[in-house]
């Protein structure tokens, strides 16, 4: 058997390359300032065709973001400083984007906020945080894009879930709990807005390597969870977002409800 770091290495580059798989699509990705999954959405995403418009609560990052965006790319998008536990800048950067950008396709819901405490310490705070910003933020941003998206007829939402909210992690039940919630709504809504054309899906990473992940990890845990992985390394934050543009093209038409697992994680 080979050992973990004889497994597979992350593949060259940062994607497939182009294939206009969202040509002529408006997408909204909310927490999108960073190295992580959020910002890996919005490059695919304008890599692929659509005009973008990136949220993110801290403002100097957020412009970094549209910046590095720009180089990258060619195409500005448009930056909304938004806060997404509050309702009423949600409904801003949904009505802002709408009227920029001629309407919303696709919104990819990727906020969330993680921490460590034992169920025991869990202190309310903590609690209702993590819940506030991973799961209420995206049902507040979900009834916000479907004011747009029913008037129109179509639509697609692709919510950042997570695999642990499937399997058990100590300290972890803020964040699972919250997750596990992404899942629930994810198909729940699914159902309620099929029947204006809208689809609602969402992926579920085990561990995706970035540098914000970095700092509040330490490298023995991230070390353990690659170990786990089938690839015996972490997923690259674009491999993920690979998957988020196939669930918000047409190659996706027929999905919805569902939560797809981007994990190679064995036994």
């Amino acid at each position: 058997m080979s050992a973990p770091n004889d497994r597979a290495a992350a593949p060259p580059g940062t994607g497939p390359g182009s294939h206009g798989l969202l040509a002529g699509r408006t997408v909204v990705v909310t927490a999108a300032a960073g190295t992580g999954i959020g910002f890996a959405a919005a490059r695919r995403c304008a890599e692929e065709g659509a005009r973008v418009t990136i949220s993110d609560r801290h403002e100097q990052r957020l412009k970094a973001a549209a910046d590095r965006l720009e180089e990258l790319t060619g195409d500005r998008p448009l930056a909304v400083p938004c806060d997404v536990t509050d309702g009423e800048q949600i409904d801003r950067l949904m009505d802002t984007a709408a009227a920029e950008c001629g309407g919303i396709d696709v919104l990819v819901n990727n906020a969330g906020l993680g921490g460590t405490a034992s169920v025991v310490d869990m202190t309310d705070r903590q609690w209702d945080t993590v819940l506030a910003v991973t799961l209420t933020s995206t049902f507040k941003a979900t009834r916000s894009v479907l004011r747009h998206m029913i008037p129109a007829g179509r639509g697609v939402i692709v919510n950042n879930a997570s695999v642990i909210g499937w399997r058990a992690q100590r300290g972890q039940a803020h964040y699972a709990a919250a997750k596990a919630g992404v899942m629930a709504l994810t198909r729940c809504s699914a159902l309620d807005v099929a029947q204006h054309g809208i689809r609602v899906n969402a992926v579920a990473p085990s561990i995706a390597m970035h540098a914000h992940l970095a700092k509040v990890t330490s490298d023995e845990l991230l070390s353990e969870l690659s170990s786990r992985e089938a690839f015996g390394r972490a997923a690259e934050p674009w491999e993920i977002a690979n998957v988020m543009v196939f669930l918000a093209s047409d190659y996706a038409s027929y999905m919805t409800g569902e939560v797809v697992s981007v994990s190679s994680r064995h036994p």
